[in-house]
Formats: C-alpha cells, sequence, structure tokens
C-alpha cells in the first residue's frame, strides 16, 4: 500500500507530474538549492507564468491537468494550485491540492452578477511539505493582475502559510477565508463540479456560451 508522502509525490489523473512539460517546467524553473528555495522558485514561476482569468472557469475535465493548464493562454485558481502541485511533485518536493471558501470583498460586478453571491467556494491552494512542515501557498494572482486591480501580489517564502490579503493597497477588505475544506492527493473533480453546478449554473453557462461565441467568431474569420 502506498504511503501518505508516496501518495503526495506520485503523478495522478490531474495532477500529472510524470508528463514531459511539467518536467520540463519543473526543470526549467525549480533550479538548485534546498527544496525550501526551489519551491519558491516554481511558486513564482506558476504565479506569474500562468496569468490569471476568471472568465476561464470551466468544468472541462481536461482543463484542470496540469500539463495543459501550462499549454493554456491563461487559468483560474483551481487549474493554478494543480500546477504547482504538479511541478513541486516533479521536483520532489511532497505536494497536495487545498481548498477552501472565500469571501471576495472586491469582485467585480460582471461577476458578481453571474455568481449572485461574493462567496467563492472551493478556492485552491497547493500545500507543500518544506523541512517537516505542510505549508500553504497560493499561486493565483499574477503581478499583472495585482498591479492593474492596486492589490498587494502575495507572496510566499517557502516557511509560512501564503494566502490572499485580507486588504488591498488602499485598506478596503479584499478576501476572507470562511472556512477551510481540506486537502487531496488530486483534485476531487466529481464532488468539485457537483458544487460548481449547484451554486454557480448562471456563471457556468454564461461563460460556456460566451466561450462558444468566441470560438464561432474565430472560425468565421479564419
Amino acid at each position: 500500500m502506498m504511503d501518505k508522502q508516496d501518495a503526495t509525490l506520485a503523478p495522478t489523473r490531474f495532477i500529472d507530474s510524470g508528463s514531459p512539460d511539467v518536467i520540463a517546467f519543473a526543470r526549467e524553473h525549480a533550479g538548485g538549492g534546498s527544496d525550501r528555495d526551489r519551491a519558491i522558485r516554481l511558486y513564482y514561476a506558476v504565479r506569474d507564468g500562468v496569468r490569471y482569468d476568471m472568465t476561464t472557469f470551466g468544468l472541462d475535465p481536461a482543463q484542470f491537468v496540469a500539463s495543459n493548464c501550462l499549454k493554456a493562454p491563461s487559468a483560474f485558481c483551481v487549474p493554478k494550485a494543480i500546477v504547482l502541485a504538479a511541478a513541486a511533485r516533479a521536483a520532489g518536493i511532497p505536494a497536495r491540492i487545498g481548498f477552501a471558501n472565500v469571501r471576495n470583498h472586491l469582485t467585480s460586478p460582471r461577476i458578481s452578477a453571474m455568481m449572485d453571491t461574493d462567496l467563492f467556494l472551493w478556492h485552491a491552494y497547493t500545500s507543500l511539505l518544506i523541512d517537516g512542515k505542510w505549508v500553504k501557498a497560493t499561486p493565483a494572482f499574477d503581478i499583472a493582475l495585482c498591479t492593474r486591480h492596486k492589490v498587494k501580489p502575495l507572496d510566499f517564502d517557502g516557511s509560512e502559510d501564503s494566502i490572499l490579503h485580507p486588504f488591498d493597497e488602499a485598506g478596503r477588505k479584499h478576501m476572507e477565508y470562511v472556512d477551510f475544506l481540506g486537502e487531496y492527493d488530486d483534485l476531487p473533480f466529481e464532488t468539485f463540479a457537483a458544487e460548481m453546478r449547484a451554486h454557480y449554473p448562471v456563471m457556468l453557462e454564461t461563460l460556456e456560451r460566451e466561450r462558444a461565441a468566441r470560438q464561432q467568431d474565430n472560425q468565421q474569420s479564419a
């Protein structure tokens, strides 16, 4: 039977740390030194190298596979957390994906209207085993996005939990963690998808319709 540490190093359906693309990414960005040093480098590579875009939110299982996310132009928090977990495992650092319910006080009016709430269920982070301690890292918001919205970029030092700031640069309330849902060796896709369909049906339908329209426009203009 696989023990817990082995499970947090093994490739899975979504955390495909054995794929050539993930291995190449880890080799390019992890560098040498301690696990802490390499985890920090991987965190920033994912945070700023994979652009955050909430409008990519959907439930196509393929978009949650780490190697696919690396090829995509942008992603939302769950695929980005999966990428960091996969890259860490590829570098020999045990990793899991964790989830929390958070309240975003600065959600855009458009997203708020589609969600009909400011509560983001199953917001994702990555949990990394560094120096015998599990620490949380949240690579969701890239530095360019933070600059545009005047939110301080979230840093990670490999020693303390890195979760989203409670205030923005102007002192306004930003992210409020409501509760933590647990950490997993792989994305529990069926449970996650059921929760999203139950709570955000309008947003899922709207974003899927918009993506289909853009794809049709691109095909017609090609």
